[in-house]
């Protein structure tokens, strides 16, 4: 072997073993902290503030719209209806997204009363958008400005109790899901995240069957059970791992990792909890705040 070619085979070596995967910051519902949650100001915000993820929630409409929006009603904290009154939160549950046409959903105001956990938030006139509209324009906002392409991490917002009442089943759910963002996306920008395990072991099912685009899965989790139990329930490894992040520690990240699973634990929104969960070795982040981030 010449001196030449064993120098480039030490050099590409080197470079394979010492450069690292991105670290993944995911902007929470956009930037919630800063915008109106769940809206096309929030995630272009957050595509300002450089996230590499953007992180929302999707459920469906009674025309089998998927919609952008964290709860399958309208939260009376931060919504007025298209009169532009408050919705009372003993109400706030009837107005139920999956008996109501997008049509009417659209005219609801999520954005001016802004929230009152997030005193930084910007309180303008916003709405609920689809899934569609939110992937047009942070497309095209992204060709624009010239960014680097990012992911979407889109949680399928799921609740055995709510199935037929406030969401279909998961796999009627998930069908729709599915169809949406394999119009729009290359499956490899996709993450799909569910609290419920039903909807993520039939996303495995389709992909294994060879019916679903592949794309990467997330287990979100909040319950104190360990990662070894979740994992024995989900029944598969998924691509990622999301729990809340004080139930992290450094020894299950590392064993996390022995099983090829990333980490990405929500919601970081303290510069000092972001530092130590980095230090412990953390894949990434979902924060409300990603202009707290610092690569420092």
């Amino acid at each position: 072997m010449c001196l030449r070619l064993f120098a480039c085979l030490l050099m590409t070596i080197s470079l394979a073993t010492t450069q690292k995967p991105a670290f993944d910051v995911e902007g929470h519902r956009g930037c919630r902290g800063l915008m109106p949650e769940n809206t096309i100001p929030a995630f272009l915000k957050a595509l300002d503030l450089g996230v590499t993820t953007l992180e929302l929630d999707v459920v469906i409409s009674q025309d089998k719209q998927v919609v952008v929006s964290h709860e399958p009603y309208f939260n009376a904290a931060i919504t007025l209806t298209p009169e532009g009154k408050p919705i009372s939160k003993k109400d706030q549950k009837g107005l139920n997204l999956y008996q109501m046409p997008y049509e009417t959903i659209k005219q609801y105001d999520v954005g001016s009363l802004g929230n009152p956990n997030y005193p930084e938030q910007q309180k303008i006139k916003a709405y609920k958008p689809l899934l569609s509209e939110v992937i047009r324009e942070a497309e095209s906002y992204r060709k624009k400005k010239g960014l680097s392409a990012f992911s979407y991490n889109i949680e399928v917002k799921s609740v055995p109790s709510e199935y037929g009442t406030y969401q279909p089943e998961p796999a009627p759910f998930s069908d729709l899901v599915h169809a949406q963002i394999m119009e729009q996306l290359p499956p490899e920008r996709v993450i799909i995240q569910s609290f419920d395990f039903a909807v993520l072991k039939h996303w495995k099912a389709q992909i294994d069957a060879g019916k679903y685009q592949k794309v990467r899965l997330a287990a979100l989790v909040e319950n104190l059970r360990s990662a070894d139990k979740q994992l024995e329930e989900l029944g598969f490894l998924p691509d990622i791992y999301s729990p809340y992040f004080r139930l992290l520690s450094s020894k299950t990240i590392s064993r996390l990792h022995g099983k090829g699973i990333k980490v990405v634990p929500w919601t970081v929104n303290k510069a000092d909890d972001m530092k130590k969960l980095i230090s412990w070795g953390v894949d990434g982040l979902i924060t409300d705040y990603p202009n707290r981030y610092t690569k420092e």
